[in-house]
């Protein structure tokens, strides 16, 4: 299962795929040739990229899936049924089909567009500032557009998929420094800031049919590549794992902290992949966790 919890971290090009027979069929607005973006299904309209509202920085075009952002704790429920394994093209296939009319169908018929995750993470922010966790689109070309927002001395509920969700992956987050917005935070970033997916640390999430629930803390890789200006800097905030229910825990707290460990490194019992450290628990038997954010 622990394969489940990889950083993907690759931008891949978005593709048109050959929808599945027998979609549910629900007329939309049409506007141009292209498909609206559904705005009483309780989605969340992203607009800080060029997408219309999709969870994508293109508009929703005929003869193409589009994937959509679900509230904090919800996960999308419409994909490409015919894709059931983690390859490219057909990770791609998130979302609403926009057939050759330019009318939405839903390729998965009697599912609801978002449905809850399992509910067993919670971002707890203990900084003085908000702090974005910016979950990537999958299916769809994994960009971290969907916005989780989590105000200083609050919390927020994580979407965590079991496998049930497509392909049986993870969710994947991006931890922006506090004080970003999810309007800066959520989207591919550049050199300029440590923001999206340049942000210094990430987490991934999923449970099994045991009710097991994996959870990952670790650096981004791509803080520390050659061409990184970000790569000497110290972040001014950490990150601590841990489980609500020490009775029913795989593994130890951890924690990462460069004030105290310095850069690239993590308490407790750690691994290191693409050149960055990482540390995983799994609470049993439905138990949760939590993510914690801090001030250093």
């Amino acid at each position: 299962m622990l394969s489940n919890l990889s950083i993907f971290f690759t931008l891949a090009v978005l593709a048109t795929s050959v929808p599945v027979n027998n979609h549910a069929h629900h007329a939309h607005e049409k506007r141009a040739g292209k498909c609206s973006f559904p705005t009483d299904k309780g989605l969340v309209k992203i607009t800080n990229v060029n997408g219309d509202g999709w969870a994508q920085d293109k508009s929703c075009q005929p003869g193409n899936y589009c994937p959509y952002a679900c509230p904090p704790g919800q996960l999308m429920a419409q994909w490409n049924p015919s894709v059931t394994s983690y390859s490219y093209p057909g990770s791609q296939d998130g979302g609403l089909y926009c057939n050759d009319n330019g009318e939405l169908e839903t390729p998965i018929s009697g599912s609801d567009y978002c449905v809850d995750g399992k509910k067993t993470a919670t971002a707890k922010n203990s900084a003085s500032k908000n702090v974005a966790f910016c979950q990537t689109v999958l299916p769809g070309n994994e960009e971290m557009l969907i916005p989780t927002n989590v105000d200083a001395s609050s919390s927020q509920t994580l979407a965590v998929p079991g496998t049930d969700y497509w392909a049986s992956t993870a969710s994947h987050f991006y931890i922006n420094p506090p004080g970003v917005s999810t309007e800066d935070g959520c989207q591919w970033g550049s050199t300029s800031n440590p923001y999206g997916n340049w942000a210094p640390y990430v987490a991934g999430f999923n449970m099994d049919d045991s009710g097991n629930t994996f959870a990952k803390i670790g650096w981004n890789p791509v803080y520390f590549e050659s061409g990184s200006p970000f790569k000497n800097d110290k972040p001014s905030f950490g990150v601590r794992l841990s489980c609500n229910d020490k009775g029913k825990c795989n593994g130890n707290p951890c924690e990462i902290n460069p004030s105290t460990h310095g850069l690239n490194k993590v308490s407790g019992s750690s691994d290191e992949s693409d050149g960055a450290a990482w540390c995983v628990l799994t609470a049993t038997d439905s138990s949760a966790v939590t993510i914690e954010v801090f001030d250093v």
